[in-house]
C-alpha cells in the first residue's frame, strides 16, 4: 500500500498502533513497526525516566519508524518534550489538549506532528496549528473520548470535507474490513487500540486481556463526561459510579470516586473489581490474544480480500 499516510511516516502499511496507556510499551510499538505499521509509545502512562527507557529499548528492538503519543494533560510534559526530541524521535501524536501548545517547538526540531480530535471544530483547529496529520477518532473507541458521541462513520466523512491534510480513522477499527471501510469515508489510514491490547506484547495485565477477550455487545459505556469521557469495562468499579450518578453525585465526588492510579490498578496491575478498565466498543469481536505482527499481516489480508469482494457490487 502506498498513500499520504505511508509516505508521510515512511511506512509499509497505513496502520496505525494506538498510543494506549498501560498498553503501549516498547514490545508492542517495536512488534507494529517491525510488521510495517507504525507503532507508538503511549507515554500517558511513563514517568518521564520511564518513556526514555522505552524509547531506547524501542530502538534497539526495531529500525523502523516509531513515535510517542503524549496527551497534553500530562504534569510534566515540558520534560517528555524534551526526552522526545532529545532522544531523536521523529513522530508524535498529541492528544487531550491545544495542538498550538507544541505543535511549532516539534516542528522546528524535525517531528511529524499528528493530533488526535473528536470532532470537526477541533480538525480545523488542529490543521490551522500546523500538524501534518489528523487522527479522528469516533464514539466507539476506548479510552479518552469525545463529548459528543459522534460515531466514527459520521466523523470520519465530516472530517474529511472540511480539511485537506492527511486523516487517519479511529474508533471502532480491529479488522481489515473496518479499514476499508474507514478509508472509502475519505480516510488515508487507521488507528487500531484495542485489537492490540489482547496481544501478548501489549505492557496491560493478562487479566486485563482476558475481560477484553471475553467482553461480548454492549459489555463498555462511556460514562465519566464530567471530568473526562472513557468508556469502561462493566465492572465492580463501573458499578460503584452508576450508583454515584444515581446519587445526583457532584463532580467533585466523581472525582474522589476515581481517585487516583485507577486504571493503572484495573488495567496494569490486574484488579479486575477496583480499576478503571478503558477498552473500545470493538472489544466484542475481539476473541483472541494474538502477535501484534500477526494481527497487523490479518488487517492487511483481510483488507485485501474484502476490497476485491466489494469490487463486484
Amino acid at each position: 500500500m502506498h498513500n499520504r499516510i505511508t509516505q508521510l511516516f515512511g511506512i509499509q502499511y497505513p496502520i496505525i498502533q494506538a498510543g494506549m496507556v498501560w498498553a503501549s510499551g516498547w514490545r508492542l510499538a517495536s512488534s507494529v513497526s517491525n510488521a510495517g505499521g507504525l507503532g507508538l509509545l503511549g507515554a500517558g502512562s511513563m514517568y518521564p525516566e520511564v518513556l526514555e527507557e522505552h524509547i531506547e529499548k524501542c530502538k534497539k528492538a526495531t529500525d523502523k519508524p516509531f513515535g510517542v503519543n503524549v496527551p497534553m494533560l500530562y504534569p510534566d510534559i515540558e520534560r517528555l518534550m524534551q526526552i522526545i526530541v532529545e532522544s531523536g524521535v521523529k513522530i508524535v501524536f498529541t492528544s487531550a489538549g491545544n495542538p498550538k501548545t507544541w505543535t511549532s517547538f516539534l516542528k522546528e526540531n524535525g517531528v511529524t506532528v499528528v493530533h488526535v480530535v473528536s470532532s470537526v471544530k477541533f480538525a480545523l483547529k488542529a490543521q490551522e496549528a500546523g500538524v501534518d496529520a489528523i487522527v479522528a477518532e469516533g464514539f466507539e473507541a476506548g479510552g479518552h473520548n469525545g463529548r459528543d458521541e459522534t460515531t466514527t462513520m459520521v466523523l470520519i466523512p465530516s472530517v474529511k470535507e472540511k480539511i485537506n491534510i492527511p486523516l487517519i480513522a479511529a474508533g471502532g477499527i480491529a479488522t481489515g474490513r473496518a479499514m476499508l471501510a474507514a478509508m472509502v469515508l475519505g480516510a488515508d489510514g487507521v488507528q487500531v487500540g484495542s485489537r492490540f491490547v489482547a496481544s501478548p506484547e501489549a505492557s496491560s495485565h493478562e487479566l486485563f486481556k482476558q475481560w477484553v477477550v471475553n467482553a461480548k455487545e454492549g459489555d463498555t459505556h462511556l460514562t465519566l463526561k464530567e471530568l473526562a469521557p472513557v468508556r469502561l469495562l462493566k465492572n465492580k468499579f463501573y458499578q460503584d459510579v452508576q450508583a454515584a450518578y444515581a446519587k445526583g453525585a457532584s463532580v467533585e465526588e466523581l472525582k474522589t470516586l476515581l481517585g487516583r492510579a485507577r486504571a493503572k490498578k484495573g488495567m496494569f496491575e490486574g484488579d479486575m473489581d477496583e480499576g478503571e478498565l478503558e477498552i473500545g466498543q470493538v472489544s466484542g469481536l475481539i476473541h483472541d490474544i494474538r502477535p501484534a505482527d500477526e494481527i497487523v499481516q490479518n488487517i492487511v489480508e483481510e483488507f485485501n480480500l474484502a476490497k476485491k469482494e466489494v469490487q463486484g457490487l
